[in-house]
């Protein structure tokens, strides 16, 4: 059957990117979309749109009936799940296939058998695949630690636990079946040998009906923020052509194992010593497809339609990979505070182009990022001839990227791509874990006062321009552009009270919060110029450009107002500052031992018996809030009494709300220094 009208059921940049090749394919395009989805870059790039009413995944995109009928009233022949949501939901591809529609995907029973990760692993050691031992959390003793426990039917790193004490195992148990039950309605958890220092490789695979079954390379995927992947790459590096040879066989083996058709990740954990175990296999397209795509040639979403309208693959081989490609995942969030995740208005989204370079994501600038749903902004991706050069490209487009709202995770992946470890390829998993707080510190050649004189002079501008006029202000002495004094009669009286005497301006640098403060005068030309700062001279200044010699080096910084807010763009990375008044107000402050909510989002549960008037200790979880997809645990500041609780479960708070205070006992232990929320998931 040819298809003609695709209906993607998913959202964002995974809809956005799946229309792209419908566009290529001449395929009509339709998307379904939730209330807060309404003015969504994949609702404004789609033929056609249909409304699931709601804003939550629950009522919309995980509604697969809801869906069907989407695709019935817009005349749709095929439907493709994208990835997450119901992209590995059986009973949802069944549905689609009852109302005769054409399901790109795997088929039903392929899906149901490796939908249960403890019922693949029982298929895959029938099919000769490597394994870890599964361990019995009843009979776990100290020798088996540390233990990972793992949610049966789900992954997205919900449910999941890293166990090294056997005292917490209970505990733990408890907690990751009651995470898994949340997420995927079924809290079956199973345990198994946590390999420290492993590293995530993957073998993309393809299949038709024909019985031709491709292996398309290895991934690395090792990098990875509670156990979600942030930066990927093909080929993995650093494997020996036996190692590689074995892994593309097993994940041939697996999809013979359960008759797969379509495209599939067989996810494979490989040990410090080179020995593969089989991880899970994922039954649709993966976030980390484009590096595949890049070194082999391919368009894997138009092989996956090609296969669900019954043609054979091209070739009964692969085509030869060529080349190396970096992905980056850049995410509305803070990794200096637990990965909190972000939201509000995305102001400005501008990476650069150019050959090698590739953007897949479901913003544009302008958009907002909410709270309903994951809060990746956009995967940046980067191919070249070898490693290090690909590496180089994507840091580099990186740190050139304008990306103005939200706090992001973008100096971190620069700092990622750059550090010793990852350019030597010693991968594995536990990367965060040793090197977050070093990769989170203030980065050494970042000048964020230089880039705070750069805002001050812009804005200095822009209020002169404003006054005077822009004839008053123009460029000519000491260069092109440069200030020079251009007489005007002055517009109003007060340009007349010392205009050469210095003037000062605060700022906060986002997200640290470190403060600066600049000084600067206005020369009767109207053109500020820095005061107290030696060594740093105005070439040009503008409201939204600013060109400094700074230690006899030339710099340049593009400077954007919003609001109280000022992005600046430079060389060396961008800066995020807030305007801040000449003098603190004291209303901003809050009373000590206040847990705000760190994000938008919805009271899931409280700590047992927690209610006005009960003792806490430091550290200890209090509340557990959700907020894009994701659990997060607000813990005790300090040891001492609950006075007051307003958190209650169920109830959506906004950022900032005021969820308890807890009033510090001087005698008890030490305060933990950031009250910040923990995320579980």
């Amino acid at each position: 059957m040819t298809i003609t009208t695709l209906l993607v059921a998913n959202r964002g940049e995974i809809a956005c990117r799946i229309f792209r090749t419908c566009r290529d394919l001449g395929i009509t395009t339709v998307a379904v979309y939730s209330d807060a989805d309404a003015d969504a870059l994949h609702v404004r790039e789609a033929d056609l749109a249909v409304r699931l009413p709601g804003a939550a995944p629950a009522d919309t995109y995980l509604r697969g009936d809801l869906v069907v009928a989407a695709a019935r009233a817009a005349g749709a022949d095929a439907v493709h799940p994208g990835y997450g949501f119901l992209s590995e939901n059986a009973a949802f591809a069944a549905a689609v296939q009852d109302a005769g529609l054409v399901w790109v995907g795997p088929p039903v029973k392929a899906i149901e058998l490796m939908a249960s990760k403890t019922r693949a692993k029982e298929l895959m050691a029938g099919a000769g695949v490597p394994l870890l031992a599964p361990v019995d959390p009843a009979t776990a003793s100290e020798d088996d630690l540390p233990l990972l426990l793992k949610a049966a039917a789900g992954g997205g790193g919900r449910g999941m636990r890293i166990v090294r004490e056997l005292d917490a195992l209970p505990g733990e148990l408890l907690a990751a079946a009651a995470e898994a039950a949340s997420a995927f309605g079924d809290g079956e958890v199973f345990a198994e040998p946590y390999v420290e220092r492993g590293r995530h490789v993957e073998v993309q695979v393809m299949a038709d009906a024909h019985d031709t079954v491709w292996a398309l390379g290895t991934r690395d995927c090792s990098l990875q923020r509670r156990h979600q992947k942030v930066i990927e790459e093909a080929p993995a590096p650093g494997l020996d052509e036996a190692l590689r040879t074995r892994l593309h066989e097993a994940a041939v083996a697996a999809a013979r194992a359960v008759g797969y058709r379509g495209a599939g990740t067989v996810e494979f954990l490989v040990s410090a010593e080179g020995r593969p175990y089989f991880l899970e296999m994922n039954t649709r397209l993966q976030v980390e497809h484009p590096v595949t795509e890049a070194v082999f040639g391919l368009d894997l979403v138009a092989l996956q339609l090609r296969v669900a309208e019954g043609e054979p693959l091209p070739s009964p081989e692969p085509p030869q990979p060529s080349g190396h490609a970096v992905e980056a995942r850049l995410y509305a969030e803070d990794p200096a505070r637990d990965w909190q995740p972000q939201t509000g208005a995305l102001l400005t989204l501008e990476v650069p182009e150019g050959p090698g370079l590739r953007l897949d994501t479901g913003y544009t600038g302008g958009d907002t990022i909410g709270v309903h749903y994951d809060p990746m902004i956009a995967k940046v991706i980067a191919r070249a001839p070898t490693r290090t050069e690909a590496v180089r490209l994507l840091a580099r487009a990186l740190e050139r990227a304008r990306i103005h709202g939200p706090v992001t995770n973008r100096e971190l992946l620069v700092r990622s791509l750059r550090h010793p470890d990852f350019a030597a390829a010693r991968l594995d998993t536990g990367f965060y874990d040793r090197h977050l707080a070093d990769l989170t510190a203030p980065a050494a050649g970042r000048d964020p006062a230089t880039a705070a004189l750069a805002a001050t002079l812009a804005e200095a501008v822009r209020g002169a321009e404003a006054v005077r006029g822009p004839e008053a202000v123009r460029g000519a002495e000491g260069g092109r552009g440069a200030p020079v004094a251009t007489p005007a009669p002055a517009r109003f009286g007060a340009w007349r009270n010392v205009p050469s005497g210095p003037q000062r301006k605060r700022y906060r640098s986002e997200p640290d919060g470190t403060e600066h403060e600049v000084a600067y005068r206005t020369p009767r030309t109207g053109v500020p110029e820095p005061h107290e700062t030696p060594g740093t001279r105005v070439l040009t200044a503008t409201p939204d450009h600013v060109t400094l010699e700074v230690g006899g080096v030339t710099r340049h910084f593009a400077v954007t107002a919003y609001v109280d807010r000022v992005h600046v763009d430079a060389t060396d990375g961008s800066y995020t500052f807030t305007a801040l008044p000449r003098f603190t107000d004291p209303a901003t402050h809050t009373a000590p031992g206040s847990l705000l909510a760190p994000m938008p989002g919805t009271v899931v549960r409280l700590a047992e018996g927690l209610a006005a008037g009960v003792a806490v200790e430091a550290g200890q979880p209090l509340i557990w809030l959700e907020a894009m997809k994701m659990e997060h645990r607000i813990l005790a500041p300090a040891s001492g009494t609950l006075t007051a609780l307003h958190a209650v479960p169920g109830h959506q708070v906004e950022v900032g709300a005021l969820l308890a205070v807890v009033q510090e006992d001087p005698a008890a232990t030490t305060p933990v220094p950031h009250p910040v929320p923990e995320e579980t998931a």
